[in-house]
């Protein structure tokens, strides 16, 4: 059996799934708890008493040996200093949070950025089951990805692969330069136009109301005229940024995960309009929308070990 971990920066979610024979994917038990706000080590005591209470449910089903253990985390551990990095839960940057995790459950812990959990749950049992490369996106208030081959995670070894969200927005027009400003200190990145929040902002840009992301498709399905071109134009620049990510790693098929990936007209769209980009005579990766939903990143924790 297995345990995965997804520390999110609001709840902290625990899942024990079947492996290795035992019920392979059947999910035994579900915890959420709050996560401790800017507090590091009681966050990490979080997590372990999960952990804990996670354990004892393995016992009741009749697994004596201890289940392995993956957490996601919205970061990413350096290669260089193995401290984490690029976490948008700040207390956790500049710790050895693998470290600390392991001492407090006292067994081995692996970790991996949540998009690369993500990537990994779609492709061993969600919607790219049965495909070797899969790039794994998160469309929600950021802009993410991950790469899984053959069911397994690849980090690269700046712990940074799949990292799309933080390149330019490719084939700019003139009205797209220089961007919008990023939390990164650079202008134009992929995540300032495709994130739900750079969604709302360029509807407003072109002079529409201050609508949600989810308020524009919505308008947009009812007749809306201002809100149709406005998603017309995040559709555009949806198709060249994956366009950019299908001819650098030309993978099988592309996951849409976070609450933009709900819009059901983007798997209809997109692979019509991409091939302008794509350097190939016909483009034969598939676009879907995931299976496992919010459960992606806690399933793809769990399956980070062999």
């Amino acid at each position: 059996m297995r345990i995965g971990i997804d520390l999110g920066g609001t709840k902290i979610e625990g899942i024990l799934i079947g492996s290795d024979g035992h019920e392979d994917g059947h999910e035994f038990a579900r915890e959420r708890i709050p996560t401790p706000q800017g507090d590091y080590q009681a966050t990490v005591q979080a997590v372990a008493q999960l952990v804990r209470h996670l354990d004892t449910t393995t016992a009741q089903h009749g697994c004596s040996t201890p289940p392995s253990v993956g957490v996601g985390i919205p970061g990413a551990t350096s290669p260089t200093t193995g401290l984490v990095k690029n976490a948008n839960s700040v207390c956790l940057i500049g710790q050895a949070l693998d470290v600390d995790i392991t001492t407090a459950i006292g067994r081995p812990v692996r970790l991996a950025n949540d998009a690369n959990c993500f990537a990994v749950s779609e492709s061993v049992d969600g919607a790219a089951a049965g495909k070797h490369v899969v790039f794994g996106v998160i469309l929600g208030t950021g802009v993410g990805g991950g790469i899984s081959i053959g069911g397994r995670p690849l980090t690269g070894p700046n712990a940074i692969a799949g990292e799309w969200g933080h390149n330019p927005l490719p084939w700019p027009q003139d009205d797209e330069r220089p961007g919008p400003p990023c939390y990164c200190g650079k202008m134009g990145c992929i995540e300032t136009f495709l994130s739900g929040p750079g969604l709302s902002h360029d509807h407003a840009q072109w002079g529409g109301a201050p609508l949600s992301a989810s308020t524009i498709v919505a308008h947009a399905a009812d007749g809306d005229a201002a809100c149709e071109v406005t998603l017309k134009r995040y559709e555009h620049r949806l198709a060249r940024a994956l366009a950019t990510v299908i001819n650098t790693l030309d993978p099988d098929i592309i996951v849409l995960g976070g609450g933009l990936s709900n819009i059901s007209r983007l798997y209809d769209n997109i692979p019509h309009i991409w091939g302008d980009w794509v350097f190939s005579d016909a483009v034969a990766t598939k676009l879907v929308q995931n299976r496992h939903g919010d459960s992606s990143g806690v399933r793809g924790a769990a399956w980070l070990w062999d």
